[in-house]
């Protein structure tokens, strides 16, 4: 079978370098190129083996890549997106240029449990955000099926592991300032990645609000979100609707209790578990997921949309 030629742009970060590792070693896919401007004419191990030399970004050769993943910062991706566009490419986009809630229409928003058909051979999909990833497919269940509290809140604390930050130089990322340490940041509901939230929650037809805090871990990779959801009544088997609604979804894993971190580094899954909150007035569940930040978070969903895409397998290349 013929493989796929696809490149990466951005590849230097570390939801680049996870891309370009995936990318290595997919059944079907090939790297036709990898770009990197302040690491241009550097080669980088990739996880699992092998290595990749970067070039600079305006040097990429477009029109040799049937599929080009775009991991390039937020406010500089779009006009890449449209230059592989115009080379003949299909693009994932993995920024925040073109997802829902920021302004731009007409995009498929590639969370793919919830927008397949949407994503299935489309031309240009915006990859969701890591916490959007993480929080909306804890919560679609109970959003979609009318199980919030009318005009409740859900207050969703979620704590990231570092690579979720990025790769650029920081004081505040130093080992010195992270290790042994646990801080919230992005404070007051003011997180970039509400507005996607927002969105989608609102598609819905749901009339609840979203107060979100993210909270920085002293570990390099890895989400586990914790939702308070208020309900509309008490539920006789609590992870009764995921089991309804993710019947069959290759990449979704339920669990009784809290899922762990360490269950689902390295894999493109989201680990969700529920747990009914005693000694409330008003029917209340947790909702815990976990994802890998670059994984299901990044580079793994990027690598199951680019499957639909290009009509192959949803699941090909992709550790479950």
């Amino acid at each position: 079978m013929h493989n796929i030629p696809v490149g990466v742009l951005g590849a230097s970060g570390y939801a680049g370098r996870e891309l370009c590792a995936l990318v290595r070693n997919h059944p079907r896919l090939s790297l036709a190129f990898a770009t990197a401007n302040a690491q241009s004419g550097n080669t980088a191990e990739l996880r699992g083996g092998g290595s990749v030399t970067f070039i600079p970004t305006d040097q990429a050769p477009l029109p040799d890549a049937a599929l080009v993943f775009s991991a390039l910062p937020h406010g500089a991706s779009k006009q890449w997106v449209d230059r592989a566009r115009a080379a003949g490419a299909r693009v994932v986009d993995l920024s925040n240029d073109l997802r829902i809630g920021n302004g731009v229409e007409g995009v498929p928003y590639g969370l793919t449990e919830a927008r397949r058909e949407q994503v299935r051979g489309a031309q240009v999909v915006a990859n969701p955000g890591c916490y959007p990833t993480s929080v909306l497919l804890g919560l679609l269940p109970l959003l979609e099926q009318g199980l919030v509290a009318p005009g409740a809140t859900i207050s969703i604390a979620a704590a990231s592991g570092v690579t979720g930050a990025g790769l650029t130089a920081r004081l505040d990322l130093l080992f010195g300032e992270v290790t042994e340490n646990f801080r919230a940041y992005g404070v007051g509901n003011t997180h970039r990645h509400l507005n996607e939230m927002r969105a989608l929650v609102a598609e819905t037809g749901a009339d609840i609000d979203l107060l979100f805090t993210p909270h920085l871990l002293p570990t390099a990779r890895g989400i586990l979100a914790t939702m308070t959801v208020p309900l509309v009544r008490e539920l006789a088997d609590p992870l009764g609707p995921w089991r309804e609604r993710y019947a069959n979804e290759p990449f979704i894993e339920l669990v009784a209790g809290p899922p762990e971190m360490r269950h689902v580094i390295g894999r493109n899954v989201v680990r969700i578990g529920v747990v009914p909150a005693a000694h409330v007035r008003t029917p209340t569940l947790v909702v815990f997921s976990a994802i890998d930040n670059l994984m299901k978070g990044a580079a793994g969903q990027a690598v199951q949309n680019a499957n639909l895409m290009l009509g192959l397998e949803e699941t090909m290349g992709l550790p479950a």
